[in-house]
């Protein structure tokens, strides 16, 4: 069923409203895919092993990030885009009468941990005061008990971690992801001026890729007269969701046609088999993920 993002924000606003602040669009499969809003100041870090993306809807954002082992702000504003690669902790920072949306992977099970860390408030540069790690198949309803912990313990008075195991959030010796001490990154990008830098590609019927990492791959695609590129069949091997920009598409997925209009959404399943035909001067993007494989 395809859904229209603005409808479908309008509908749930209450639930971007504190305490919840945010609402899964699409959930029970590999993408997650939500959004999220404001105000939610946080002073945890999450670690992962998997990519976010993030695009501002309305109003900005910042995401305190620790790049190769210093402290950063990444802003985020309205319309623009980014990736935050794997295992970089991450703060995300929500004003108030913000709305964004997040896409993230399912975690694959038994192979990846989901961490959360504060760090000691009164250095310049990051030193772990308390950490827990889990495996996360609920991350909205984890975080709440591990938060609880955080601000009961005695880490959080004192403000001075301890590595003894008998602790409650004790510092590991070696953490349970791999962190990224190396990753210089990239800076977010409006969404509509990559667009318009593509835009004669695009309406000639071609495909461009706006941004990737190791994970994700968004992709822009025209639609053109010559039809070209349309009523292509293609057989999914994972979950791509689908954001109609401008224009319409007709998406036919396992045999059932459905319409996209600019501002229309619609997840194509891992498994289905779709076949996309795009009207002359439309737009629209498919965003991927293709997680790590485990040995």
């Amino acid at each position: 069923m395809a859904l229209n993002i603005d409808r479908w924000i309008d509908e749930n606003k209450a639930q971007f409203l504190p305490p919840v602040c945010n609402k899964l669009m699409h959930g029970d499969g590999q993408l997650k895919v939500m959004f999220v809003g404001g105000p939610n100041i946080r002073a945890d870090y999450h670690m992962e092993e998997g990519e976010e993306l993030f695009y501002m809807v309305k109003g900005d954002m910042c995401v305190k990030v620790i790049e190769q082992g210093k402290f950063k702000d990444v802003v985020i504003k309205e319309g623009e885009m980014w990736i935050l690669p794997g295992r970089i902790p991450h703060s995300p920072q929500r004003f108030e009468d913000t709305v964004g949306l997040v896409i993230e992977r399912e975690r694959l099970e038994g192979n990846e941990w989901d961490g959360l860390r504060w760090y000691r408030r009164d250095t310049e540069t990051p030193e772990p005061l308390y950490e827990e790690w889990f495996h996360c198949h609920d991350l909205g309803q984890q975080l709440k008990p591990v938060i609880a912990r955080y601000f009961a313990s005695p880490q959080h008075e004192s403000n001075r971690p301890t590595t003894d195991a008998d602790t409650v959030g004790h510092i590991v010796p070696t953490p349970k992801v791999d962190l990224d001490t190396s990753t210089t990154l990239k800076q977010p990008f409006s969404l509509a001026d990559e667009i318009q830098k593509h835009r004669a590609l695009l309406e000639a019927g071609s495909s461009v890729v706006l941004c990737s990492e190791r994970e994700f791959v968004v992709r822009a695609l025209g639609g053109d007269a010559s039809g070209a590129n349309v009523a292509e069949e293609v057989q999914e091997t994972g979950e791509m969701w689908l954001w109609q920009i401008e224009g319409t598409v007709c998406a036919t997925v396992d045999g059932n046609d459905i319409s996209l209009a600019a501002g229309d959404s619609l997840l194509i399943k891992e498994g289905q088999r779709k076949r996309v035909s795009r009207s002359p001067g439309s737009i629209g993007l498919e965003i991927t993920m293709t997680p790590p494989t485990y040995s």
